[in-house]
């Protein structure tokens, strides 16, 4: 028997939409703002704390300002095998910050995030929404001096 807990058939039309204004916000503003969601929750008239759920589940959404350049390495498994520590290393000395930080002008941030589909490239990391793989210390500096 398919029993689905919690389901209101009246909210499900909401759920659907939440979503996708949540990566509006996110690719409109930078951020996902406490005011936004909940303005959101409100007027899809879903309770707040589903909303902030559904926000920080997602590694794509961030509930703080992120810079210009979202800088993602892989802290999983095969890239964790595959030198990602010294990776981060390299990003963090190329750009002066540490994972979970943004820098002060705003250009980049610099995450650590699961698995982002690029194990056969490994060590990896995205660069706003393009990945860059079999990265060295050197391809590293070369990718982000572009940016600057």
């Amino acid at each position: 028997m398919n029993n689905i807990q919690n389901f209101d058939p009246a909210t499900a039309p909401a759920r659907a939409v939440l979503l996708v204004k949540l990566k509006e916000a996110q690719r409109q503003y930078g951020y996902v703002s406490k005011e936004f969601m909940a303005e959101t929750a409100n007027s899809l008239q879903i309770p707040i704390s589903e909303v902030y759920g559904v926000t920080t589940f997602y590694a794509f959404l961030s509930t703080r300002p992120l810079g210009k350049y979202v800088i993602r390495i892989c802290k999983s498994i095969p890239c964790y095998l595959k030198n990602a520590e010294m990776i981060i290393d390299s990003v963090s000395h190329v750009i002066g910050i540490r994972p979970g930080q943004r820098t002060s002008d705003g250009k980049f941030s610099f995450e650590l995030s699961n698995c982002i589909g690029a194990c056969d490239m490994a060590p990896a990391m995205l660069l706003n929404d393009e990945v860059h793989g079999h990265l060295t210390p050197e391809k590293i500096a070369e990718i982000l001096r572009e940016c600057k």
